[in-house]
């Protein structure tokens, strides 16, 4: 990733997770009905994480967006689970998001039997296109999907196969997803960073104590693989969303 202007993203800090979401969804929203205005259709890249809940169900309550013109992807799942599993991310999105906006079109990444297959296929569907909107949160250990650090900013693929680490798996037990450690998959097919910044906007909600330090990083560490976060100073439309919690300020 070649790095020349280092874009500072635009902050906005809210005093709840509830009014985060509201203001992350209100942007968010913004952005849909003016790539459909513009081009008929919006292609949006979501994120599954309890730190998207209250985007999610707010963006599902804004008015005038017409959901059937509205292409949805999302950028990681474990490998390993079943598609029906209630840790699976594409039934998270389901659950918290997808159910309230039934004419959307839903593409799931579905790595099955054969995630490696699985992950060219889903660079096929996703195509070369920019994304018009990206709702992504922020790792404890600062990645970004499940490109843990040390993270390949450059990577050629626009989605791969990954072993995740401990601390990516540990965080989904203290969320309470899984019981145990050893209960976390330990890998998962993931959207890369290249890709998931080929768009035109970046909404990034990270609400929360637990990603204070990666917030901090993310804004202040030399941009580079160990704090995959600091990527996205290098796209000039970011709107980091935090709460009173995650504001390392």
């Amino acid at each position: 990733m070649t790095v020349g202007i280092d874009h500072a993203p635009q902050i906005s800090t809210h005093p709840t997770r509830t009014a985060l979401g509201r203001a992350a969804a209100t942007w968010a929203a913004e952005r849909i009905r003016q790539a459909i205005e513009w081009t008929s259709t919006a292609r949006v890249m979501l994120a599954a994480a309890p730190s998207q809940a209250e985007t999610l169900i707010a963006l599902a309550a804004e008015p005038d967006i017409d959901w059937s013109r509205v292409e949805f992807f999302h950028m990681d799942e474990y490998v390993g689970l079943a598609p029906e599993a209630p840790q699976a991310f594409g039934t998270w999105l389901h659950q918290n998001f997808l159910n309230k906006v039934p004419t959307a079109t839903f593409h799931p990444v579905a790595p099955g039997t054969d995630p490696e297959a699985s992950a060219r296929h889903y660079e096929q569907l996703m195509g070369d296109a920019p994304f018009d909107v990206v709702l992504l949160g922020l790792g404890v250990n600062g990645h970004l999907a499940f490109n843990d650090p040390p993270a390949d900013l450059d990577d050629p693929y626009a989605a791969k196969v990954v072993a995740l680490d401990e601390t990516s798996r540990r965080q989904q037990v203290d969320e309470g997803h899984f019981a145990r450690l050893s209960d976390v998959p330990t890998h998962a097919v993931t959207v890369t960073i290249p890709r998931l910044l080929n768009t035109r906007d970046v909404i990034a909600s990270v609400p929360g104590a637990p990603k204070r330090q990666a917030v901090q990083d993310t804004l202040t560490r030399p941009i580079g693989p160990d704090h995959p976060g600091t990527a996205l100073r290098t796209h000039a439309r970011v709107r980091l969303f935090l709460d009173m919690e995650s504001d390392p300020r």
